[in-house]
């Protein structure tokens, strides 16, 4: 169901991950599964093109949510945020982004209100497409690189282990649920309620 025009407030969500079939189940795709995880359990597609992404809009307790899989590739992220926040008149602490994390083991997430990119590329571009790192995020750990001289690039383009499946599709629904809360109850009742999951 479509939101009404005479919404309160608007929510961005945003998943950040890499378009084309040779990335779907890579850990740098962590963000569009777990903003898939999250259309599902609102029952929306996110399929309209729109701001170089791909685009779902719902409604959820009273609040009008704009879900989008930015199309831009990872490193330019925020060419596809910036605008989609610029049209709905989204301000920075209503625009939640999910995304991986290696410095987290695979099956944990963690809640932000704000902070740096931490070396991650689409935080980067968004934060310097947005002016400021004041938006919530939401982070999936995807686990370290196994050993110092691992190419980080080839590890975050490789796919979650058979063994820890499990675990990572859980924090996916955590990391969905999560967005929901900060939406709903603000970023440090989310942080309470899931960090550490």
């Amino acid at each position: 169901m479509f939101f009404s025009s005479n919404a309160a407030e608007t929510w961005l969500i945003a998943g950040l991950g890499n378009p084309g079939r040779e990335y779907e189940k890579t850990r740098h795709n962590t963000g569009f599964l777990a903003l898939d995880a999250l259309a599902r359990a609102l029952g929306v597609r996110v399929n309209k093109p729109k701001f170089k992404g791909e685009v779902g809009v719902c409604d959820y307790k009273g609040k009008r949510l704009i879900l989008l899989k930015p199309q831009t590739y990872m490193n330019a992220s925020g060419l596809s945020v910036e605008p989609c926040a610029h049209f709905y008149k989204i301000p920075p602490e209503r625009i939640i982004v999910i995304f991986d994390d290696i410095s987290l083991p695979v099956g944990r997430i963690r809640v932000r209100k704000s902070g740096s990119a931490g070396g991650h590329n689409g935080i980067k571009s968004i934060i310097a497409s947005l002016g400021t790192d004041a938006f919530p995020r939401v982070k999936v750990g995807v686990g370290d690189k196994p050993r110092p001289d691992y190419d980080l690039a080839d590890w975050v383009l490789s796919a979650i282990a058979k063994e820890d499946q499990e675990a990572f599709q859980t924090a996916l629904h955590h990391a969905a649920e999560a967005a929901l809360c900060i939406a709903e109850h603000g970023t440090e009742k989310a942080a309470a309620a899931y960090n550490g999951k």
